[in-house]
């Protein structure tokens, strides 16, 4: 077998760690491990469940018989093992605990690597250490890589809605090789630099989307075994794409099979209910300040970065594990040590993985979703921070969409929705999330926010897309949006990809084909992503006929761009841009051209500067501004 005798077993120095909350391969020892012991090939158990009276290992082997294979309680901390010779990779398994009082429960195996398809619920024993790499170019790159510096354009996508066989199943699920294939093939006129996957570890519940996590170490069996998921990131990194996986640590939920109560008391979970339940969503809070929660949790994350390759964690409801308070009413939850709101153990559970993070993964990334202003969420933990790389930002988007939902009739009452953001850039590292959140729960599809005709909202989502492609920080788009996917996101069935025989949404693909390709091969658009250095306002108060201005400036002063954006329908002609410097400003990129099914508008390839004082500069360029048109200059 892969795993060697040696390092299966548990010694008093793992129990030692463990209890201390450092042992970061931990999940190396815990869970189902096929290996040998005196010679025999068989299979090594090892489960935490300090409040149980005893632990058996039912499953396949035994015929479920409870009684067939007890299991050793190792010491004081709680941890019970057995080897069980002739157990084999496939076998479906379980715990069954006699709780303190003396009641029998059945338990999935939180380390578990592999699980039964739902309905079911038993793990299965699998041996990851077998799988085959061939990423190794992609990893020793991922470590002299520089994030703040480089592009980051994020495409979001969930695997079992983004194309399904039409084969008449009621799930219809592409496997992870399949998905692999097809998606990479898609990407190569899409030039992403990463794919964020949503639901991919075990949950049983599918209109969960992934966030109600039962097997925090298996990839789900929903689309295959793991040695496919491994196939999947091994394909993108071969086609120079990065991965980025959902992390849920802030919650779980109640089922019976999973980490609730799961040696019949509360052990995951906070014991006091203030604490340790969400009444919103339903689910049980863990204890994050319990050791062997915090290395369940932070070894979780680095067993995806280690064994699977995984580029990055974008953390999930991150707000709502920093307040004690978070969706709670008064009598639901409980003040901290000094009276405030502020989870200080989630803190430190942040502090302490991303300073783990920083250590032993160059070039690896935690990125926060946090929807609140706490500060210095991207600051490093020795300045007080919490030491994530980046963070999205959901002040960005809700003031986005806000105000791309308007009748332009509105918008130059709501001007400063759109040059807001910039008024705090500086203080973190931002992500511009247009993601799954935005359009589902009757928020429309991003098209269908837009006002207008069908042919308006169109144009308008592509002068917005200009917006956020120009504005400082990284990108992220869901799936669907790249190409103008008009109904809401559903996990229960695919893109509508017949859409893309319109020209409205051909020339939207088109368009977004050629942001990405602009935002990649402009360092402009990247390389000062968090500075005033990076971006300067041309106009930004230009609310009577709500157009912005604005330049990216690169380190060296070479190649930067200048973005010119109308979002009325009305045509700007002769319309004056005040600009740094004289000389020939070159056509990179009209929202308006016919090939992006625009009215077709001309602008001019090459513009030289006039001097004249203009939005106090001391030049301008002259042009006719399209209606709802984004025009992109370099100089």
């Amino acid at each position: 077998m892969a795993v060697a005798e040696s390092t299966v077993f548990i010694s008093e120095a793992d129990q030692y760690v463990f209890g201390q909350g450092t042992h970061y391969d931990i999940y190396k020892k815990l869970g189902a491990h096929p290996c040998k012991k005196g010679g025999k090939k068989g299979t090594f158990f090892a489960v935490w469940a300090p409040h149980a009276q005893s632990v058996s290992v039912v499953g396949t082997f035994n015929d479920w018989d409870v009684t067939a294979a007890p299991m050793e309680k190792l010491g004081e901390g709680g941890i019970y093992a057995a080897f069980l010779p002739g157990v084999a990779e496939g076998e479906l398994y379980k715990y069954y605990i006699i709780t303190a009082k003396g009641d029998g429960i059945y338990k999935a195996d939180p380390y578990a690597n592999y699980a039964e398809l739902r309905p079911g619920n038993a793990s299965i024993v699998c041996d990851i250490t077998k799988i085959k790499w061939s990423d190794e170019t992609w990893l020793e790159k991922r470590a002299q890589s520089k994030p703040y510096q480089e592009p980051l354009a994020v495409y979001e996508c969930h695997i079992g809605s983004w194309m399904k066989h039409p084969d008449g199943t009621e799930d219809g699920f592409y496997t992870y090789k399949e998905f692999a294939d097809r998606l990479c093939e898609y990407l190569k006129e899409l030039p992403y630099t990463h794919v964020e996957l949503m639901g991919i570890a075990e949950h049983p519940f599918d209109g969960s989307w992934g966030y109600q996590v039962t097997g925090y170490y298996a990839p789900t069996s929903r689309y295959g075994e793991p040695e496919d998921f491994a196939y999947l990131v091994n394909k993108l990194h071969s086609i120079g794409v990065g991965v980025i996986l959902d992390w849920v640590p802030a919650h779980f939920p109640r089922d019976a099979f999973g980490l609730a109560d799961f040696d019949g008391e509360s052990l995951y979970e906070h014991p006091d209910k203030r604490l340790g339940e969400h009444p919103d969503w339903g689910t049980k809070i863990f204890n994050y300040g319990k050791n062997e929660i915090r290395n369940f949790l932070i070894a979780n994350a680095l067993f995806w970065v280690r064994e699977y390759h995984i580029d990055a964690l974008r953390v999930d409801a991150v707000a709502s594990m920093l307040y004690l308070d978070y969706g709670k009413e008064d009598g639901q939850w409980v003040a901290n040590k000094y009276g405030g709101n502020e989870n200080l153990e989630a803190i430190e559970f942040f502090k302490h993985l991303n300073s783990i993070f920083t250590k032993q993964n160059t070039g690896v990334m935690t990125i926060a979703e946090e929807s609140t202003a706490w500060p210095k969420v991207t600051a490093p933990p020795e300045d007080c921070g919490l030491g994530f790389t980046f963070k999205w930002n959901m002040g960005w988007m809700h003031d986005f969409c806000d105000y791309m939902k308007l009748d332009p009739y509105f918008r130059k009452n709501n001007h400063n929705k759109m040059t807001f953001a910039m008024s705090y850039n500086c203080s973190e590292k931002y992500i511009m999330p247009l993601s799954h959140d935005e359009v589902v729960h009757l928020k429309c599809s991003m098209v269908n926010k837009m006002p207008g005709y069908a042919a308006d909202k169109y144009a308008n989502l592509r002068v917005g897309y200009a917006f956020m492609f120009g504005h400082s920080g990284k990108k992220l788009l869901f799936m669907g949006q790249e190409f103008g996917q008009e109904r809401e996101w559903s996990e229960k069935r695919e893109l509508d990809w017949y859409m893309l025989e319109n020209e409205l949404n051909k020339g939207m693909l088109t368009y977004v084909q050629e942001l990405l390709k602009l935002y990649r091969s402009n360092r402009c658009l990247y390389e000062q992503d968090d500075s005033w250095d990076g971006f300067e306002w041309i106009n930004a108060k230009d609310a009577d006929r709500s157009t912005f201005s604005f330049i990216r400036k690169s380190i060296d002063g070479k190649n930067n761009l200048l973005f010119v954006l109308n979002m009325t329908p009305i045509e700007r002609p002769d319309y004056y841009v005040g600009v740094p410097k004289k000389g020939k400003y070159k056509l990179k990129l009209s929202s308006d051209e016919a090939r992006f099914a625009g009215l077709g508008h001309d602008l001019p390839k090459e513009l030289k500067a006039q001097e004249m004082l203009c939005d106090n500069k001391p030049y301008a360029i002259k042009f006719d501004l399209p209606p709802y048109g984004a025009a992109v200059y370099s100089f």
